[in-house]
Order: structure tokens, then sequence, then C-alpha cells
């Protein structure tokens, strides 16, 4: 049986893109390479949807959060639907303000834009918050509480109200295996603080 042509020339891009972008940055504690996360983003989404703008927004939605890529740059590369998605995932720092003391005011800030997101948004997040959630819960499995520690945000309960807030925003993706891995790893994690 022969293969089915898919044209992935955009999301092959946007992969090399994202490579170059997190060029020499480590995950976070992890000790592997950055550019990981966006890739295992990406075959979460492909579990969603073949939509090659999606996909390629998977592969590029820490680029303007955490590298010098700008909108404008995205939107130049990969046209104004996936710029618009890969703003939609970013954070939104304030000026002066230190990443823990803006923590909480960060996470409300994206759990309601995530509400209000459209579904292609939120099939995007949706990739991004399931690795997240996969790296804390083989991380918790090995380090228990400690694990917190490596975030700026050490208290379980703040994090346990922020991937709540989460799920529920992605609640019109319930249908998805993706969505049912991500509760199910949220209630195990958090299980004993419930």
């Amino acid at each position: 049986m022969a293969n089915r042509y898919l044209d992935t020339n955009l999301l092959d891009r946007a992969i090399v893109f994202a490579v170059q972008a997190h060029h020499n940055t480590e995950r976070r504690g992890k000790g592997f390479p950055y550019i990981v996360h966006p890739l295992e983003a990406v075959e979460i989404v492909a579990t969603i949807t073949a939509d090659q703008e999606l996909l390629a927004a998977t592969a590029l939605h820490d680029t303007i959060e955490d590298t010098d890529v700008t909108y404008e740059q995205l939107s130049t590369a990969f046209g104004k639907r996936v710029a618009d998605l890969v703003r939609s995932e970013s954070d939104q720092f304030t000026a002066g303000v230190s990443e823990a003391d803006s923590w909480h005011d960060r996470k409300q800030a994206a759990i309601d834009r995530l509400t209000a997101a459209s579904h292609d948004a939120k099939i995007v997040a949706m990739g991004d918050k399931l690795s997240n959630m996969r790296a804390i819960w083989r991380d918790y499995r090995q380090k228990g509480d400690a694990l917190w520690q490596i975030f700026h945000v050490t208290d379980k309960a703040s994090h346990e109200w922020h991937y709540r807030g989460l799920a529920a925003a992605l609640s019109e993706l319930s249908d998805t295996f993706a969505y049912q891995e991500f509760v199910r790893l949220i209630d195990d994690v958090f299980k004993a603080q419930s």
C-alpha cells in the first residue's frame, strides 16, 4: 500500500525555525534540549488534527515567549493565522515585576484567554499543556513534592489551581484522547491535595 501524499512544507519549515530559535537552550531542570518540548506538543496536536497551520503554530508556540522571535517575524514567515495562534499561547509579562511575583496574575490571564480562545487556539494549547503535564507527572513520580522547587512558584496547591483552571478552559476538547490524558495526569499528581 502506497503512502498518501501529505504536504508538510509549512510544518517542516516551522520545525526548522523552532530548532534554530531554541538553539542551545535547555528545558528548565530537565537536562535535555528545549526543542524536545515543542516537538512533543506537535505529536500531541497531530492526534487531534492534520491542519498544517495548527501543527506549525504548535512547533513555534514558545518562540515569542521564550526567544527573541517577534510576532512580525512569524507573521512574515508563516502567515497571520500561525502568528496569531502563537501569540495566543504566549504569557504576558509585566515590566519590573518578577516572574514569581507576577505568576498568579499571568496564569489567571492565560486561563481567561484560553477560556475565550478559538477552538484552533485551544488545540494548540492542548499540545503545550499536555506536554507540560506529562513532564510534571514523570518528575513528580521521581521527586515527589521536591519537584515544585524548580519552579518560580513552589506551592503545589498553586500549580493544582493552575492546571485545573487550564483543564476547565480546554474542556471543549474533552472528547479527545489528549484532553482525557491531561485530566488523568492532573488527577494523579494532585490527588493527595484535592
